[in-house]
């Protein structure tokens, strides 16, 4: 199994929306077990998006599923005015 984060640095005052858009999107399209994380220790306004596949090819499925899902791409438009950067971490389940 492994784990998915993508994590986000929004902008300043932008954190709560980002993180409730991502909320809003994992609820439509159906992410079982996805979750949204605000950091209490890290970088100021990080949100991180977590959810879990279980193998890189099922996270190439969600990646291809995502691109073409029209509600997934309704839900998120306009999210990267949201942060300023981002990265992805992919965690294998020890």
């Amino acid at each position: 199994m492994l784990i998915v984060r993508n994590c986000f640095v929004a902008r300043p005052g932008h954190a709560t929306r980002l993180a409730n858009q991502l909320k809003d999107t994992i609820a439509a399209v159906g992410m079982p077990g996805a979750r949204v994380l605000t950091d209490l220790t890290g970088d100021f306004n990080r949100v991180i998006l977590e959810y879990e596949v279980d193998d890189v090819a099922g996270f190439e499925a969600t990646m291809k599923e995502y691109q073409t899902n029209p509600v997934f791409r309704e839900k998120m438009q306009g999210y990267t005015d949201l942060w300023i950067t981002g990265s992805r971490e992919i965690l294998q389940v020890a």
